[in-house]
């Protein structure tokens, strides 16, 4: 386990960048041009930053980025 000390101001900059990418990896989600295979490493990815994320951010602002387990299977 690793682990750092930061300071409200770097969590604030950490949970902006995180949300900024699960938004950009929800709309990409949606594109039918994308193939099914990169879909599912933007799954991956999403999962990973998620989960970060609920070690930074309230449960209110996650419940935000909640996905739901249809759309796990894309």
């Amino acid at each position: 386990m690793i682990g750092f000390l930061i300071n409200q101001k770097e969590v604030q900059e950490m949970e902006y960048l995180i949300k900024r990418e699960l938004d950009e990896i929800l709309f990409d989600l949606k594109d039918e041009r994308i193939d099914s295979m990169v879909k599912r490493a933007m799954n991956e990815r999403y999962k990973i930053l998620f989960q970060l994320f609920t070690r930074i951010a309230s449960p209110k602002e996650c419940l935000k980025y909640t996905r739901s387990g249809s759309i796990y299977k894309q």
